[in-house]
């Protein structure tokens, strides 16, 4: 840590003919392009007749009766939304290349999708990368973002909290290279590279300066993972120094976990690479009620993916009429707001926070007794007050 806490600053200024950043020594500056502002402005979805075309992946566990909650909330609300619904699932037999192309054909038509768990089964069977993943590359969905934000009346060990965790999330440990070299002995390769590394740190910068935050953390293992971890936290560092106005830090992920736990209210934004992204939006969905109430939300420069902050499938409540919709409706707000469709969103989230709020109806992760039908009928009774 000492090391790269040490290393020299690169240089940077805006050059004048593109958006770009020109990094290196005086008269050997390198254009290179850090070339996101996701997520604004918001991507337009397609649009017949004022009506908003949408991908729908319901996806597996309780994903089909999460998304089943939110066509009847946004059926209560007029929405002007029409879902564009294919099934993909490696559990349930329906993941080939051509649905996976279907799915892809559909988001190059409306930008925009909202989407459950896609399970990934652990059993190898001769395909390293999941449907999911594939899905993810192949529409460049670099950035995931989890908005962490306690629900006003719904106490948890930490009350008033309001964070946002960035995660990279098409390098990294989920690069898909492993192999045997010799019998016994599996090498796993983790895949961090210049331009991923500055893309999320500047989407990073961008979105703090974009929605007033005023510090970013990058979480990395530097200390140890000197090169990959390294790189990223050096890339972190240049960009940081293009914004003068917010507050940059680093820490290391498992000092990062334990202050989340002890301390989290000292954190604003924070981002990292793949894997720590994926425990890290987990370990904080846990500090506000669970996966159950945490949206979440996944962009490329073209396209926008919303769905649950913390993705479980959540197979052992399937049909039993108990997963919790808040996440899901929450995210589903969200996607409304990118469409610039403001007066649905804000309407279906504050019914959704309305509902939570006075407390009568809760499903059982939040320590109430309410089926998921129960939830999705108060909130589309909240629509109208």
């Amino acid at each position: 840590m000492a090391a790269m806490s040490g290393a020299r600053a690169v240089a940077g200024v805006i050059c004048a003919a593109c958006p770009r950043v020109l990094l290196g020594a005086p008269g050997r500056a390198l254009c290179r392009g850090l070339r996101t502002t996701v997520p604004a402005p918001p991507v337009q979805s397609e649009k017949h007749e004022g009506v908003f075309k949408v991908t729908m992946l319901p996806g597996d566990g309780v994903g089909p009766e999460l998304m089943h909650s939110v066509k009847e909330v946004f059926k209560a609300a007029s929405v002007p939304v029409e879902f564009d619904e294919h099934h993909l699932s490696e559990v349930q037999n329906m993941a080939s290349e051509e649905k996976l192309d279907e799915v892809v054909d559909s988001m190059k038509e409306s930008k925009v999708a909202i989407i459950g768990k896609i399970h990934t089964p652990m059993e190898y069977k001769g395909e390293l990368a999941s449907y999911d993943m594939r899905l993810r590359r192949k529409l460049d969905l670099f950035a995931n973002v989890v908005r962490v934000n306690s629900l006003p009346g719904f106490k948890t060990r930490h009350n008033n909290l309001d964070l946002v965790i960035i995660r990279e999330q098409t390098e990294g440990e989920y690069s898909s290279l492993e192999h045997e070299s010799v019998r016994g002995v599996i090498e796993c390769l983790k895949i961090i590279t210049r331009d991923k590394s500055q893309r999320i740190a500047k989407f990073a910068f961008d979105y703090a300066t974009k929605k007033g935050r005023s510090k970013v953390t990058a979480v990395h293992k530097a200390n140890i993972m000197k090169l990959g971890d390294g790189l990223f936290l050096q890339c972190c560092e240049e960009v940081a120094e293009l914004y003068p106005k917010i507050k940059f830090d680093t820490m290391i992920i498992d000092n990062c976990c334990m202050q989340l736990v002890q301390n989290p209210y000292q954190f604003d934004v924070l981002v990292m690479p793949n894997l720590y992204g994926n425990i890290v939006d987990n370990l904080a969905a846990g500090l506000v009620g669970g996966a159950g109430v945490v949206p979440g939300e996944s962009y490329s420069a073209e396209y926008a993916v919303f769905e649950m902050g913390a993705r479980h499938p959540f197979a052992q409540a399937v049909g039993r009429n108990i997963a919790n919709p808040t996440a899901m409706l929450l995210s589903a707000a969200n996607m409304l707001r990118h469409l610039n469709l403001e007066y649905h969103a804000n309407v279906i989230s504050d019914a959704v926070r309305r509902v939570i709020k006075v407390g009568k109806v809760r499903t059982a992760d939040m320590g109430g007794y309410a089926t998921s039908l129960d939830f999705t009928q108060a909130v589309m009774a909240a629509l109208a007050d």
